[in-house]
């Protein structure tokens, strides 16, 4: 039972941090997308690029709290996983908006959602923060 309520603080951490991260993201999103009139895609991915750096301090200070691990070897890691979601987020919403015709912004954060779970906290988890100790035993 004790695995199970660690993994489960862990995951409401982990969610916190991706909703602080969220705001950062769609914050700077609608402001670059509504006010400085820049092309919803950019917007989308300068904001991904914004919540992402946001994010992994957050995880790696409060969440994850990895022992053994440098920042440097943290910061590689969160890059290549971070790459992927913000192909995942930039591509998806970029398509679903194209596709549907719908509002950029519903689109974003339907992918958001999609892509924060099964993928963020998914490689943050087993990759990303996973101490080479942890991941031996």
């Amino acid at each position: 039972m004790g695995n199970l309520k660690r993994a489960l603080l862990t995951f409401g951490k982990a969610e916190t941090s991706a909703c602080l991260a969220s705001v950062v993201d769609f914050g700077i999103t609608i402001l670059l997308a509504e006010v400085v009139h820049v092309w919803y895609a950019y917007a989308t991915f300068v904001g991904a690029v914004s919540g992402g750096v946001v994010n992994c301090c957050i995880n790696y200070k409060w969440v994850f709290c990895p022992e053994g691990l440098t920042k440097r070897g943290v910061a590689f890691r969160y890059l290549v996983v971070w790459g992927g979601s913000i192909c995942f987020n930039t591509s998806g919403t970029y398509l679903l908006t194209e596709w549907t015709g719908a509002n950029f912004i519903i689109m974003k954060t339907l992918v958001a959602c999609v892509v924060a779970t099964l993928w963020n906290y998914q490689m943050q988890r087993v990759y990303v923060f996973q101490t080479r100790k942890k991941r031996n035993e």
